[in-house]
């Protein structure tokens, strides 16, 4: 009896296994699970190929249609073809796609179809092309690439592009971001992709729905990009990029931010592990800190640099630093106020010199109005006794 209990156990926990994780098919050849799991904290329909040495994506049109996560990562798939889920089911329980680390290069312009319903597309730590000027033979730049993720709330392109990308990025960007119409989208991820500055200075401004951009680990010494055309920013990320300081532009920009009419919660931005400089060209940010509105994250644990030193930015002693400063401001203004003086001074004795010396230079100016005066009437008639030549 305990021995056919034991085995209808075993049966029944074979069942399950099979429905909760089981093969998901002879496409798959025995890869991948298919079956309810638990997903960030949810029990969803995940289809889950991970570390199994795919060198195409051929199988994920295979997927069930009840499927509502796929992960595809850790393969090696240099280019995603045209129609990766099929081409004739819409995909409408799908709602997440996680393809990292495939060492992705091309993702065509109708790789992505049926996928009304995509959320979130994580494609982060591949080799991705998506300008026309990587290559001379070849153009990797599909401007629609992400168009038919109608309802994307959040795309993760961490680490995503490939090594010594073109300058352009950021113009290659804006043609996809435009092109896509990502207006429902609210989290952009776009760290450690060694983006020193956005040429295009409008790169983001087609996400109306935006709400928190994250640009840490790259290489960023300015906030040379628009921000105030996303007016439901509410969090930016910029820690562990190349800030020395904060320029006066950039903090302008955040408080313009900041003080968007209608915001119901505070902007936060947040600058940690950045290289700050412990001197006194810190000290207009020291100052703005204190007196913002805009909520700094790990205000406390920003640091700044002296040597191989490093100290609390929050802490330093800047008021030898306010005195120069105040110093430099009234020095400034005294300037400005001699040279003003200075220039009304010369104005009264060049206007008292020609007011004194008004007789001598009439006597100066007299004779050459005349010799002007005579030099222009005989020119006007010496051209009206000359002949006509054209009627």
């Amino acid at each position: 009896m305990k021995h056919l209990r034991g085995i209808t156990i075993a049966v029944l926990a074979a069942f399950l296994a099979g429905t909760y994780a089981g093969d998901c098919g002879e496409k798959f050849r025995g890869k991948c699970n298919c079956g309810m799991q638990t997903y960030n904290y949810q029990t969803k329909y995940v289809v889950s190929c991970v570390d199994e040495g795919f060198r195409d994506a051929s199988v994920l049109e295979y997927i069930p249609l009840e499927t509502e996560v796929v992960i595809f990562t850790g393969n090696n798939i240099q280019e995603l073809p045209w129609n990766v889920f099929g081409t004739i089911n819409d995909r409408l329980n799908l709602t997440i796609v996680d393809m990292s680390n495939n060492h992705i290069h091309e993702i065509r312009g109708k790789t992505y179809h049926h996928v009304p319903n995509v959320r979130r597309l994580i494609l982060n730590h591949n080799n991705l092309s998506i300008s026309r000027y990587d290559d001379e033979a070849f153009n990797y730049h599909h401007p629609r690439v992400f168009s038919n993720f109608v309802n994307l709330m959040e795309l993760h392109l961490t680490n995503a592009f490939a090594d010594n990308t073109s300058a352009e990025l950021s113009a290659d960007l804006h043609d996809i971001f435009v092109s896509s119409n990502l207006t429902k989208l609210v989290k952009l991820h776009l760290e450690q992709n060694e983006i020193s500055q956005f040429n295009d200075k409008r790169v983001f401004c087609d996400f109306p729905a935006l709400l928190d951009l994250h640009l840490g680990d790259n290489l960023l010494t300015e906030i040379n990009f628009n921000i105030t055309c996303l007016k439901k920013l509410r969090f930016l990320d910029l820690e562990r990029n190349k800030f020395e300081t904060l320029r006066p532009h950039d903090m302008k920009i955040l408080d313009e931010v900041q003080r968007e009419p209608g915001r119901t919660t505070n902007f936060m931005v947040d600058f940690k592990y950045n290289p700050f400089q412990c001197d006194c060209g810190i000290y207009p940010m020291y100052d703005w800190m204190r007196n913002t509105n805009v909520t700094i994250r790990n205000l406390d644990d920003m640091m700044c640099y002296r040597k191989k030193h490093q100290e609390p930015i929050s802490s330093l002693n800047m008021k030898k630093c306010q005195k120069l400063r105040s110093g430099k401001r009234d020095h400034t203004v005294t300037l400005v106020f001699v040279l003003i003086c200075l220039s009304c001074i010369l104005v009264v004795l060049v206007g008292s010199l020609i007011y004194v010396s008004k007789d001598k230079l009439k006597t100066w100016i007299t004779p050459v109005v005349d010799h002007v005066s005579k030099k222009v009437q005989y020119t006007s008639i010496k051209d009206e006794e000359a002949p006509e030549q054209y009627v």
